[in-house]
């Protein structure tokens, strides 16, 4: 069941915005990393949004002052399965700030770009293991649908 309680207001300092530039996209390595942590650098992880943006995709922060301490990456797509979709590549919140929140926010600010942009549906995973983010993901009323499969296929170089 979906959390009924409503998320209080931004507090003082901290703002909610796309990550645009070059150097706010390495502003969000620390947080991503902590997710990716195959990552190697800030400018990997701008080389690699900048490729991805051709596929729709955006960095949505969380900001106190000039540092990213929550994102939510996310692209809109459309298939057979969904129709028009947005899904969730990435959400993470830096560890010093987690209990503020900002996951929650998160899910409410790409879910309300997911319907202004005429989507059906939020998709994102997790992995099976990972019962903490299940249990987080339940309480923001996203529910369990499928089971993805996948293999690991040997890489073209770079």
């Amino acid at each position: 069941m979906p959390d009924t309680n409503p998320l209080p207001p931004f507090p003082f300092g901290f703002a909610l915005r796309h990550a645009e530039t070059d150097t706010e996209l390495r502003a969000c390595f620390p947080a991503m990393r902590e997710l990716r942590p195959q990552l190697a650098s800030a400018d990997a992880l701008v080389d690699r949004v900048t490729r991805m943006r051709e596929q729709s995709y955006r960095l949505l922060a969380v900001w106190q002052g000039e540092e990213a301490i929550a994102l939510a990456g996310y692209r809109l797509q459309e298939n057979l399965v969904y129709g028009r979709f947005l899904y969730v590549d990435d959400l993470v919140t830096l560890p010093s700030a987690r209990g503020g929140q900002w996951g929650a926010r998160l899910i409410d600010e790409t879910t309300r770009i997911a319907q202004a942009q005429g989507c059906v549906k939020l998709v994102l995973d997790t992995g099976l293991s990972n019962a903490l983010a299940q249990r987080f993901y339940f309480r923001q009323g996203l529910l369990t649908s499928s089971m993805r499969f996948g293999k690991t296929l040997e890489a073209a170089a770079r």
